[in-house]
Order: structure tokens, then sequence, then C-alpha cells
């Protein structure tokens, strides 16, 4: 019976050495995580070819959105009109580029040449008011009665039109100052 008792004896047969064995399990585990922490922290913490932390890209990140090619208008100074590219461009591209709901598509002079048989007048109104799937002025409500009128004759010329540019009404301040008496010299 006595040999059945042996074979679970331990290595650990004492306190002393019951105390030893978990002082050193904890010192080897401190040791461990002490040379990870070491290593971990001797490599540089940007990605491989990254300058993120360069004060140039700090710079850039912390900029004002502002800062970025928007610009400031005056809203009580007078409107610049803009030309008919620019308006097509900006607002009428969008339908007219890719014939999106039966919109005639630019330089496309099938499409364009019953409109264009309409005349001039007939296509400005319906650029201004909508018609079917297009909304008054292409949906853009900021845009001038001129500057829709020379996004009509750019869209329509590329088409086979021969529209003339519109002329741009004087404005009503101009029209006051110039017809004003001239002030008598003293």
């Amino acid at each position: 019976m006595s040999d059945a008792h042996n074979e679970h004896e331990s290595l650990i047969r004492t306190p002393k050495q019951l105390v030893g064995a978990v002082v050193g399990f904890f010192a080897v585990t401190i040791i461990g995580i002490i040379l990870l922490v070491q290593y971990v922290t001797t490599t540089k913490l940007t990605g491989a070819g990254s300058n993120s932390q360069a004060p140039e890209e700090v710079a850039a990140r912390i900029a004002p959105v502002a800062n970025e090619g928007y610009t400031l208008k005056d809203a009580s100074g007078p409107k610049v009109l803009q030309s008919g590219e620019a308006v097509y461009t900006a607002t009428c591209a969008a339908c007219h580029g890719a014939g999106v709901a039966g919109a005639p598509k630019f330089g496309d002079s099938g499409a364009w040449s019953a409109r264009i048989a309409q005349g001039y007048d007939t296509v400005l109104k319906h650029a201004l008011e909508g018609l079917r799937a297009m909304p008054a002025k292409g949906g853009n409500p900021d845009l001038d009665d001129v500057e829709v009128a020379r996004a009509v004759v750019y869209m329509a010329n590329h088409g086979g039109a021969k529209f003339k540019e519109p002329e741009v009404p004087a404005a009503p301040a101009a029209a006051a100052a110039a017809s004003a008496p001239a002030a008598p010299a003293k």
C-alpha cells in the first residue's frame, strides 16, 4: 500500500519549496512582460513609409475645412452672372450629359432638332418653368433667368441651333444713375 502512495508525491515537499516556486513563477512572468514591452516599444509606431506625424501633415489634418477651396461671397453684393457653359456644367450636365428621363443629350443634334424647331422662346420657357421630369431652372432656383437663357443657348447651339447669346439687362441702379441729371458744377 505504501508503494501506491509514493507515486503521487510532487517535487515540492516543504512549505519553503512552495514559496520559492511561487516567487520564481511570478519573477519569470514579470521579467517576460518587461521584455515584451521593451520589444514592442522600441520599434517605430507609424506605418512603413508613413510621414503622418510630420508637422506639415498634422497641420493639414487640423486646418479648417473652409480653407479648402471654398470661396466666400458677399450675399449683399451684386450677382455675377455665370456663362452658359458654367451653368451647364454645374446644373444641367447631371441630366443632359447622360440623357436622364428623356432629356436630350448634350451635342445630340437628333434629340435637339425637335426642340430647336419649336423656337428659342419655347425652349427657354420650358427651361425656366420646367417640363415633364425637368424642374424649373433645372432644379437650381438661385439661377437668374439670363443664366438659364445662356445655358439653353449653349446646349442648343451644340445640338445644331444658331441661337444668339441673350442680352444682359442693365441693372436698375445703373439705369437710374445713367438717367439722373448731372449735378451743376460750382
